[in-house]
């Protein structure tokens, strides 16, 4: 009789013990949604300001027209670098928006391809912001490849007849974008 006693009241405080965390993380988890909460609230307020293509990314943090310029001087040949930075759109591609150049420092741009040819971006962003982040590096591009990206962005047969040497350009494999909404 006193084993069985003695069982219950083992059974009883470890059952209160139990309820007792339970109540502890319930306090705990509702804390914690609070704050995933909150921190939603202020990127969803962040994010109405944009329109997003391609994997989800803030505009938080990002590199400026001149840093990101300094960042592409600094890259040797076969370098590449994890950045996010906003720039001016100035092209898209006019066939399907799956490329554009966006201004950065002086004269020069860069050109931005989307990861996996996952996604692409409306056709009449031209003058607008945008946000990217992904792969900064430099390539050499060929005649065949300039001339297919003339045609795409809508130039005229002779600017494309133009085109006869190979050129070293600013590229960018973006995993997302965020265009400014007007």
């Amino acid at each position: 009789m006193k084993l069985c006693a003695t069982i219950f009241l083992i059974f009883l405080t470890l059952l209160s013990c139990k309820q007792g965390e339970e109540g502890s993380n319930d306090a705990f988890a509702k804390a914690e949604s609070e704050k995933k909460e909150e921190l939603a609230t202020s990127q969803t307020i962040a994010q109405n300001d944009y329109a997003s293509y391609g994997a989800t990314i803030s505009p938080e943090n990002t590199l400026t027209k001149s840093e990101i310029a300094e960042k592409y001087a600094s890259l040797a040949e076969g370098d590449t670098a994890v950045v996010k930075f906003q720039a001016p759109v100035n092209a898209v591609c006019a066939s399907k928006g799956c490329w554009m150049r966006l201004d950065i420092a002086g004269e020069e741009q860069v050109f931005v391809k989307f990861k996996d040819y996952g996604f692409f971006i409306p056709t009449d962003t031209d003058g607008g912001e945008a946000i990217v982040e992904g792969k900064a590096y430099l390539e050499e591009v060929s005649v065949d490849e300039l001339r297919h990206m003339a045609k795409d962005g809508g130039k005229s047969e002779e600017e494309i007849a133009a085109i006869t040497e190979p050129q070293r350009e600013l590229r960018f494999m973006a995993d997302g974008v965020l265009l400014k909404s007007e």
